[in-house]
């Protein structure tokens, strides 16, 4: 192994720094910014043979958070932020980044445990494309807890020429269906 010269990429106090690969050598790294209130932050990093750039740091908690941990899911392509939401009773909450370029915008952070959860780690899980949350669970004698997570992606091709209705009632696979058509 080799590296580079080091690139800063907070110049204030930092802690609890973790950090995954993308894809197309982009490099997402979540900390607590201690010249920022604390607050949850994340940047995303260019690699570039041996060295490395950075573009804007982007706030993804207005409260001090902890313990982050990030990974990347390569299925839907996005990055997963478990972390310990000190401005919500400490419990532990996460967030799905979509990296464009050289920034990282987030969506609804949700909270995975209504507990104290220090001691995050995540992992992805290829076989059943998930991602896996690891935690001290506050709120179970501080037993190590797994939960498995999954950033869900909402779209849909629905256009006004494809939509002709909604069924009447409910009906199973295979079963014939009544259309209430507009109009």
């Amino acid at each position: 192994i080799s590296f580079g010269a080091p690139a800063v990429f907070e110049s204030a106090y930092t802690a609890h720094v973790s950090a995954t690969y993308t894809t197309n050598g982009k490099v997402v790294i979540a900390y607590r910014d201690g010249g920022n209130s604390n607050y949850g932050t994340a940047i995303v990093g260019t690699v570039s043979g041996t060295s490395i750039s950075f573009g804007s740091a982007v706030v993804f908690d207005t409260a001090e958070s902890t313990y982050t941990s990030t990974i990347y899911d390569p299925t839907n392509q996005k990055v997963v932020i478990a972390y310990r939401a000190n401005g919500n009773s400490n419990y532990g909450t996460a967030i799905v980044g979509t990296v464009s370029g050289t920034s990282i915008s987030f969506g609804s952070a949700t909270v995975y445990s209504s507990a104290n959860t220090p001691y995050n780690s995540t992992t992805y899980d290829s076989t059943n494309q998930k991602v896996v949350i690891a935690y001290r669970d506050g709120g179970n004698s501080n037993y190590g807890t797994g939960i498995v997570y999954s950033p869900v992606t909402m779209s849909t091709n629905l256009t006004s020429e494809n939509y002709i209705g909604i069924s009447n009632g409910a009906y199973s696979n295979g079963q014939t269906a009544t259309v209430q058509v507009t109009g």
